[in-house]
């Protein structure tokens, strides 16, 4: 892993930051600093604008093989694409789940029809997409999806039918990725489909939950009959666990560059703040900084070493422990952030639900350690697919 950066790679940073600092002003200058965990739901239409404004200069899928629409960014400049963009105080990305997770699978698995349909829409960020994964009986627990997909004969497409639940932004997306159940009589990983679908159709429905914040980032959503055409399967039918680990891999692997970008605003914030506000006269609060800023720096490194890995969304092992390390360490900045605004973390700017971005973000870090996989769960598969552990045992029922 190669910790320093070359001539030409510091040329691309002034690039990147000569950009940034040229355009995110005017109409965007409100987007600074928005966007992260519990601001989600803020200017949803003005950063569709902003993603749209990245395309028009080439900053969208930095990292993606210039025959697909990217720049072809070594790691390296992937990691100063995202350092610039947090260092200009650049919003929260709405096309994240296209770039980072989408876009990648179908460039590593997808056909070159998919190729050619999707993958134009994500790099010009005028087509959305969110995360069909998740069911009410399988969040940690992939395997055990049951929405099911079956082939009409008759349409020549996929009738799909069942729910899935956490779906972040699904109620501004345009497309969703989702995985199924190909065949009604297999269990676990087997038998598995994974599908890409269009969100504005008969047979799909929406419903926002609300969440602790006050607001709806993500959603239910339930397929009733809903259509996919015959080609928008992502490999054969049953070979669905494959992609979607595949894909996995990607959510782990570059997508986390974009994370610690937030995270930095956020720690950026609490640091200010403590100055500010004489917090950090404090040496436990003055340690706690440290420790979280340490802690940044690990996750950053870590990100590099794990991202030499290759293609088609394989990882070092060094993945396994991301997941687990990052949400504990957003979790306790979340307190932090409580602990230096005092005895304000308990006061509403102007009634209820009007929280600062600093208490949503408390709140909203809470369901770090759950979704994506439990912190248990985690642990888990540390300790079996790293560390070569007996698996744990499990009852029948």
């Amino acid at each position: 892993m190669q910790l320093s950066f070359s001539p030409e790679d510091e040329k691309f940073r002034a690039e990147v930051a000569a950009w940034l600092q040229g355009n995110l002003n005017g109409e965007f200058e409100q987007l600074k600093f928005r966007g992260g965990p519990g601001d989600e739901h803020m200017f949803p239409e003005e950063r569709l604008k902003w993603e749209q404004k990245l395309a028009e200069g080439g900053w969208t899928c930095v990292g993606w093989p210039k025959e697909n629409g990217g720049r072809g960014c070594s790691i390296e400049q992937q990691v100063i694409f995202f350092e610039e963009y947090a260092r200009a105080g650049a919003p929260g990305r709405v096309g994240h789940i296209g770039e980072g997770l989408a876009g990648p699978t179908i460039i590593a698995f997808g056909s070159e029809q998919q190729k050619q349909k999707y993958l134009p829409g994500i790099v010009s960020g005028t087509e959305l997409w969110c995360q069909g994964y998740s069911e009410p009986s399988a969040g940690s627990d992939l395997a055990n999806v049951k929405t099911k997909a079956r082939f009409d004969e008759a349409k020549g497409k996929w009738i799909i039918n069942g729910q899935k639940v956490w779906t972040s932004l699904a109620h501004e997306s345009d497309y969703v990725f989702v995985i199924a159940r190909t065949d009604p009589d297999s269990l676990a990983h087997k038998g598995l489909g994974f599908f890409l679908m269009k969100m504005d159709q008969p047979g799909i429905e929406v419903r926002g939950i609300e969440q602790i914040t006050g607001t709806s980032e993500f959603n239910e959503v339930f397929f009733d009959d809903a259509e996919c055409e015959a080609d928008d399967i992502v490999g054969a039918p049953g070979e669905g666990w494959k992609v979607a680990m595949g894909l996995l891999g990607f959510e782990r692997g570059v997508s986390t560059l974009g994370q610690q970008m937030q995270f930095q605003n956020e720690l950026d914030e609490i640091i200010k703040l403590a100055k500010d506000n004489g917090a950090a006269r404090d040496p436990v609060i003055r340690q706690r900084i440290a420790d979280a800023h340490i802690g940044l720096k690990i996750m950053r490194y870590n990100s590099m070493r794990m991202l030499s890995g290759g293609d088609g969304g394989s990882l070092q092992k060094e993945a396994l422990i991301y997941k687990l390390y990052w949400s504990t360490w957003h979790r306790d900045l979340g307190e932090l952030a409580m602990d230096v605004l005092g005895p304000e973390a308990e006061m509403l700017e102007s009634g209820p639900y009007q929280l600062t971005r600093l208490q949503s973000m408390y709140l909203f870090v809470r369901s770090d350690t759950i979704y994506g996989g439990t912190n248990e769960i985690q642990r888990n598969i540390i300790a079996e697919r790293g560390l070569g552990m007996p698996k744990e045992p499990r009852v029948k029922l």
